[in-house]
Formats: structure tokens, sequence, C-alpha cells
């Protein structure tokens, strides 16, 4: 196997996933794109030995860039040469820096990531629906949360449909905004064109903002747009979020669960969340429901979502009624 410095990026990353083993390469490939994930694959498969030096390298010099990254995040590139040349020496700063900016570009608004929601509120609130849904983008879902749960309610849903509907914004675009905040908070990064928004991200927004505030934003868009709020709520609450549930709520659920799409929803779900079940039904039940599994043989995907989707329906039943309560990472307040 070639050094270091003769392998291409491919080979690196293939390199890297092996030393990492299968279970983190898997969860790796979660966040890849079809194509990334085949080339890395046929790499691996290809790769038939690795000496411990080269591995030795691949491995540093991803540290290396990992930790050149987090510099950026918390103080732009040149607080991360800063601290690079003082850990790595000129020259090796220089080549990790140039490496990260050639294959990680830093995220438009890095610079906004480190201020605080209240603060960044006070700059962003009077800006037009889709500027502050843009900017909402690339921040992390609790500081978005905090800044959705502060607007005004006739802006909340305005807001969540724009980053529902949003899907690739222009440079150009970017640029315009960061400039705009620029006097204000910090200089702007350039990048290429970024996939942001989306449903997904407003779903990560909505599980964490308190339920009032989402309860409103469902409600304003279930009228304005209809298909968008159903498909957002269908990922609000996925199956395996029943482990936010504590025993005596999965209990009151299992009680409106028919047991032929419990024993269906259970064929693909984690040991955890198996567990999380058969521990809150009785011992005869839990062994039923297990035979029923067993001798069900191979079952349809398909099969398996419906009967997920309608035990995640009860729950969202029996929440909106007050019978059960989710534990959420936002600002739910419980009274006792």
């Amino acid at each position: 196997m070639a050094m270091d410095d003769e392998l291409s990026g491919v080979q690196k990353g293939a390199i890297l996933l092996i030393a990492l083993g299968p279970e983190r390469s898997a969860e790796i490939f979660k966040y890849l794109k079809e194509e990334e994930i085949e080339d890395l694959t046929l790499e691996i498969a290809n790769t038939r030995s690795v000496t411990p030096a080269v591995k030795e390298q691949v491995l540093e010099e991803f540290y290396q860039v990992c930790l050149a990254q987090q510099y950026i995040a918390e103080g732009g590139i040149g607080y991360a040469k800063e601290l690079l040349e003082k850990a790595l020496g000129a020259e090796k700063a220089l080549d990790v820096i140039g490496k990260l900016t050639a294959s990680l570009q830093v995220k438009p608004f890095e610079f906004i990531r480190k201020t605080e929601a209240s603060q960044l509120l006070n700059f962003i609130q009077d800006e037009h629906p889709q500027t502050i849904a843009l900017i909402l983008s690339y921040l992390s879902a609790s500081q978005a949360a905090m800044i959705v749960g502060a607007l005004p309610p006739e802006r909340q849903a305005d807001v969540a449909k724009r980053i529902a509907l949003m899907d690739r914004t222009s440079p150009d675009v970017i640029k315009e905004v960061e400039r705009i905040l620029e006097t204000k908070l910090a200089s702007l990064v350039n990048q290429d064109y970024t996939v942001i928004g989306g449903v997904d991200s407003v779903v990560e927004i909505l599980n964490t903002v308190d339920r009032s505030t989402e309860k409103h934003i469902m409600e304003t868009l279930e009228i304005d747009e209809p298909e968008l709020a159903d498909e957002i709520r269908k990922k609000m609450f996925v199956f395996e979020d029943i482990l936010l549930l504590d025993d005596r709520a999965i209990q009151r659920v299992l009680r409106d669960v028919d047991n032929g799409d419990l024993a269906i929803a259970l064929k693909s779900a984690n040991e955890e969340v198996q567990n999380a079940i058969f521990n809150n039904l009785s011992k005869r039940l839990a062994v039923m429901i297990k035979e029923d599994m067993e001798f069900m043989g191979p079952v349809r995907m398909k099969d398996v979502e419906e009967a997920q989707q309608k035990i995640v329906n009860v729950i969202r039943r029996l929440e909106d009624s007050a019978e059960i309560v989710i534990s959420r990472g936002g600002g739910d307040e419980i009274v006792v």
C-alpha cells in the first residue's frame, strides 16, 4: 500500500472506515450520498492489505483535520491556523488547513453558532421570514427552536413553512445575507450550493420547541399547507422515539394497540425498543407476541412501517389528549 501522500481521497476514506470497523462505518454511511457509498464500498473491496504505518498516517490526518474544523468553528480560519501552528508547527498547520479548505468547506453562518440565541433574535427578528428561515436552517436545532419560540405567533408558522420548503440556496444569496449580518456579528464564509432546510430540518426544530409553539405552527400549516403538515407530522415522532416515554405512558399506549400490529412493528425494532415494549407487557402476552414474531416469518418493510405508524398515531393522539407526556428537549412544563 502506498504511503499517505500518494493516496487519493477515496483510498484514505476506505482505509479510515476499515480502521474504524463495520459498526462505526455503518453509522458514517448514513450521512453519505449513494455515489459516495458506492465509491467507498468498491475501494474497501479492492483494498487487500494496509500496513500499520499507512493506517496510522491516515488516522492522524483525519484527527488533525477534525481538530482544524473544530478550531475554525470556534474562531475562524485565522484562529485555527494560530492554534495548529502551536501544536503542529507552521508548515504542518498550513498543510492541514489546505486539505480542510479543499475538502471540508466551512458552513455558512458558522460564526453565529456561538452566539446566544436571545442576542441573535434581536438581530434577525425584523428580517424577512425567508431570511430568518435561511439563517435558522444553518443553526443547531436547539438554537433555532429558541428563536422560533420567541417569534410572534403569526410569524412562527410562516418561518417553519419556509424552512420545510427550502431546498437549495444560491451562494450569492447566502453571501448577501451574511454581508448584512457581518457588521453586527462576524465575517462571512463562502460556500458552494448547499442543501439546507427541508422537512427534516423543521421536524427537528418542532421536536425541540415547547408544545404550545409546536401546536400553533402545526395547526396553521394544516390550514395553509395540509400536505406539508401531514408530511411533517409523520416524521415528528418516529417509532423508535417510544423510548422517550416512561413505563406508565408505554403501558397506556399498548392498551390501544392491536397485538398483531405490535408483533409486525417490532420485527425491525432494535433490542432496546423491544425490551421497552416487552417489559411493559404481561409475561404471558410478551411470550405470545414473541411467538407471533417468530412464526410469521419474513415481513415486508412496507408492512412494518405501516404497523409502526399506527402505533405512532396512537401515541400522538394520546399526547394531544394529555393522557401521556413525551419527554422533549425543549421547554414543556410538567405540573406534578
